[in-house]
């Protein structure tokens, strides 16, 4: 580690803590239905919208029309795409001439890209049209991004409503939000990337010719418009299969930490939303201590880890130690223009969020912090987490922690003035729940199979976290991948399109359940039992119960994976 290592990463939290209050202040006006600064110009288009659609903005939902609107608003999104990635090769804008995408394939891409999701078992530049790129995969960057946020917002409604049947509207929440926060964000962000020198063009891609003579098809595109929202709506499909890695998505040192700030902004600051909402901003400031403290607990275990250097090349005396000539540490699968702090803080973030972009090999990661990038994943990407997504996650455990708070006291439990009872329990385990069985149910069944076993590059533990790897992401509507495994495969393609839709919809049903729950309580009056949840102790214990909870649940599958490969390696025993 060195210091100026350690002061990049204060950077960045600092940064992203800075952005908290003001950005939560505005999308608190705009979801409230308040008038916002950008009302004058963009409030005819909603007002068109809306009525296009025939949607009156007055006209409310409860949970479950809220929730049928979102499954069918995403059904028909994935037909959308399906169909258009099936037909590239007889639409416009394909000047590569790419044709088809392969039924499977094209299955496995439209339920990453409706869920959130954007995993890629493929190579982008060379599978996907500029019409498929642009519609396709850029449009549902906004769409699902918009719709983990506003899910979000229902469950913050229903902690702030009392005696109410309704949570909002899923179709003007939806639009408001893209209109008013993703579109011009991105747009702005697009902009600076593009002066940063990132492509944004519809030519034809670029023959050149190599100092060797040899002939080079460097490809190019819409990139700017993509990589603005796979960023801010923390959605990670790159227009190129080397992701942020490659020059022409993320080509210096300051985009580099732009990107990266906008995957926690507006996670982060729905935690302030949450405060305002609620009627207590420290309920949302005691949120996101507890991001916080995971956040720097995982940005720490990889950093130290990679900064070190890999532990079975000290009997072969290579030099691992920082210099003015090396950068030092383990530097496998990472850019040297970013180097390993900027590469731990990029991995962690991206873990962190359901954001699949990365700008270094997580394959090439050590095995302990290819752990921690794990477990950012398999604890739910609460530690900010997606874009509303993690909110809800960190609420759902803020729930089981009161409950088992009122357990400890022999009271019943309660968090902001509504009691917690059986039914909000059950749905918040259910949820959780949900999603372990998806990742070690697929695990198990891909590591005894021959179909899950012939995409595996590697044998033993490493293959054995690959397999994780793949399905915790999946199910997480991460999106990263570990490498080192064929995923473009029948088995994998259907698999991981299965888990894609359990980890969103086996989620989001208990959520909107819960909220419609809590929406409907009446306030309970504090009292001097009441277990006040902004403080330390509060955060303690919720941190407590995701550690226990996680370990509990992934622990013996780690332990065949990254833990016995970290042994293995120290012993010797790999070489």
């Amino acid at each position: 580690m060195t210091v100026n290592g350690i002061l990049q990463i204060a950077l960045f939290a600092v940064l992203v803590a800075a952005l908290v209050k003001p950005l939560g202040g505005y999308m608190t006006r705009l979801f409230n239905g308040e008038r916002v600064l950008l009302s004058p110009v963009l409030g005819p288009v909603e007002r068109l919208f809306l009525r296009a659609a025939g949607i009156k903005p007055d006209t409310e939902q409860n949970w479950v029309g809220y929730g049928l609107s979102m499954f069918i608003f995403t059904l028909l999104g994935t037909v959308f795409m399906y169909a258009v990635m099936r037909l590239q090769d007889v639409l416009p804008l394909n000047p590569a001439g790419l044709g088809p995408v392969p039924a499977d394939l094209a299955l496995n891409t439209a339920m990453s890209f409706a869920t959130n999701t954007n995993w890629q078992a493929y190579v982008p530049e060379s599978t996907m049209s500029y019409l498929t790129q642009m519609i396709v995969l850029t449009v549902h960057n906004f769409l699902s991004a918009a719709a983990g946020i506003v899910l979000a917002m229902v469950l913050i409604r229903g902690f702030a409503r009392k005696s109410a049947k309704t949570i909002g509207n899923f179709w003007v929440d939806l639009i408001r939000c893209t209109l008013y926060l993703l579109l011009p964000v991105s747009l702005v962000f697009a902009v600076f990337l593009v002066w940063q020198g990132v492509p944004q063009n519809l030519d034809p891609y670029t023959q050149a010719t190599t100092l060797e003579g040899a002939t080079q098809i460097i490809a190019q595109g819409p990139v700017a418009s993509q990589e603005a929202i796979k960023m801010l709506g923390t959605n990670g499909g790159g227009f190129f299969n080397a992701n942020s890695a490659h020059p022409f998505e993320n080509p210096t040192a300051l985009s580099n930490l732009v990107e990266m700030i906008s995957i926690f902004a507006i996670a982060a600051a729905l935690t302030n939303v949450f405060g305002r909402m609620v009627g207590n901003q420290r309920q949302g400031w005691a949120l996101f201590a507890a991001m916080g403290v995971l956040f720097l607990c995982g940005v720490a275990t990889i950093y130290i880890g990679e900064a070190g250097g890999n532990p079975a090349f000290a009997s072969l005396h290579v030099d691992q130690a920082v210099s003015d000539l090396q950068a030092g540490g383990n530097m496998e699968g990472k850019e040297v223009r970013f180097g390993i702090t900027n590469s731990a803080l990029f991995a962690t973030a991206t873990t962190d969020a359901s954001c699949g972009a990365i700008n270094t090999q997580h394959d090439a990661l050590l095995p302990l912090s290819g752990m921690a990038a794990l477990i950012n994943i398999e604890l739910g990407e609460l530690i900010f987490g997606g874009v509303g997504s993690g909110l809800y996650g960190m609420l759902l455990f803020a729930v089981i922690t009161v409950f088992i708070a009122g357990l400890m006291v022999g009271r019943t439990p309660e968090y902001l003035g509504k009691k917690i009872e059986a039914r909000e329990v059950k749905l918040s385990m259910l949820a959780i729940l949900a999603l372990a069985l998806s990742i070690l149910g697929f695990t198990a069944i891909a590591t005894v199979t021959p179909a899950g076993l012939a995409g595996v590059a590697n044998s033993g533990p490493h293959g054995f976290t690959e397999i994780l790897y793949a399905y915790s992401s999946a199910t997480g509507n991460n999106g990263s991948a570990f490498a080192g495994l064929s995923a473009n495969t029948m088995f994998y393609n259907l698999t991981l399109a299965i888990a894609m839709f359990v980890g969103r919809f086996f989620f989001i049903v208990p959520v909107l359940g819960i909220a419609g729950s809590l929406a409907a309580k009446k306030l309970v009056p504090p009292t001097s039992g009441t277990f006040p949840t902004t403080g330390p102790l509060f955060v303690g214990l919720l941190l407590g119960v995701i550690v226990i909870v996680g370990g509990l649940t992934f622990f013996p599958a780690l332990a065949l994976g990254p833990v016995v490969e970290h042994l293995a390696m120290i012993s010797g025993t790999l070489f």
